[in-house]
């Protein structure tokens, strides 16, 4: 028998060690690949290197590279001068070819992982690989047209939103707001969590095909039909509907590339009303781009498996600053996330 605990609920622990497990999986592939495909350390160790530079000079796409330089900046392993990389005292004495404490080799011994030849792939062209490395499997886009692994991933993203929505729905003042849409909300997690918090609210998931479906099931379940709805569409294809004062995105730019990113703001700036208000629930970059270590750690395996990546705070309010938003704020919420909040003039 299912379980539906009070979305009002908290555990009495803090799961968040758990979460990073699952989340960092592939940040060690990231770093093998650099080590023993690409002796990257060595390399920069004599060419300290702009980001463009490094693309460039190994034939390296800027998406993936952006996501490796981050990651070896929070781990220490790199610093930036006026975006010039160049290695850090770790790096230089355990990663460079040549150093008596050269680890090179200790990594090579797992070249052959199939996440870490993949990491290689996404670095040199930058598609995506298939999900889990799975040769039976399609890349994370075009898997989630399948049925069967669009109700088994949603599944693996509800019970991450149970304990994730509340921390949302928590830190956000929705009084004077009534009605909320959550696009792309895969099983409407953070739908309900929004509405048990603030029972004024009524909300509707914007969910294209066949996820809708889970989504509408997963809601009646859990006793919430009666308060949030789910209207069939594509955020690519279809405008978002409109008369809503309050749009909530979690956990769905990070899947995107910049050009997608910016069509799923602006698809929100114009049906969003006036003076509404726009929640990004995500992982994000610090400004800096130099961390949280977690976030970047997490950054590498949706580069690995999705078209996006974590992006930094910095770069989300510059992509709202041209979509029109403004009053941007962020804060921290649970296991590694946080919100931005930004408001469409009235």
């Amino acid at each position: 028998m299912e379980l539906f605990p009070d979305l009002r609920d908290l555990p009495e622990s803090d799961p968040i060690s758990i979460y990073r497990y699952r989340d960092g999986l592939y940040a060690a592939d990231l770093l093998s690949a650099a080590i023993v495909w690409l002796d990257f350390f060595s390399w920069l160790a004599v060419h300290p290197s702009t980001k463009e530079a490094i693309c460039a000079e190994r034939g390296l796409v800027d998406r993936p590279v952006d996501v490796m330089l981050t990651l070896f900046a929070a781990m220490g392993l790199i610093e930036s001068e006026q975006g010039v990389f160049h290695l850090t005292t770790l790096a230089k004495e355990h990663l460079v070819a040549g150093s008596p404490w050269f680890l090179g080799p200790y990594y090579g011994s797992l070249k052959e992982r199939p996440v870490c030849k993949d990491m290689l792939s996404v670095l040199q062209t930058g598609r995506t690989a298939n999900w889990g490395s799975l040769k039976t499997e399609k890349d994370w886009a075009k898997a989630m047209e399948d049925s069967v692994f669009a109700g088994q991933f949603t599944a693996a993203m509800d019970c991450r939103g149970v304990y994730l929505g509340q921390a949302v729905a928590k830190n956000v003042e929705l009084k004077s707001f009534s009605r909320l849409l959550d696009i792309a909300g895969g099983s409407g997690i953070y739908a309900c969590s929004m509405v048990a918090h603030h029972p004024h609210l009524r909300a509707s998931v914007f969910e294209k095909t066949p996820v809708d479906k889970v989504a509408a099931e997963a809601i009646a379940k859990r006793g919430f039909n009666d308060r949030v709805s789910v209207i069939a569409g594509n955020m690519f294809a279809n405008p978002l509907p409109t008369g809503f004062d309050i749009h909530l995105i979690s956990n769905v730019l990070h899947d995107w590339d910049i050009t997608l990113v910016m069509q799923i703001l602006k698809s929100s700036f114009d049906a969003l009303m006036p003076g509404g208000l726009l929640i990004i629930h995500d992982a994000h970059i610090n400004r800096e781009k130099t961390g949280p270590l977690p976030v970047a750690a997490y950054s590498a395996m949706l580069m690995h498996s999705t078209e996006g990546k974590c992006y930094s705070i910095a770069e989300t309010e510059s992509y709202l600053t041209n979509c029109g938003f403004h009053n941007f704020d962020f804060k921290d919420t649970a296991a590694d996330r946080g919100i931005i909040t930004a408001r469409k003039p009235k």
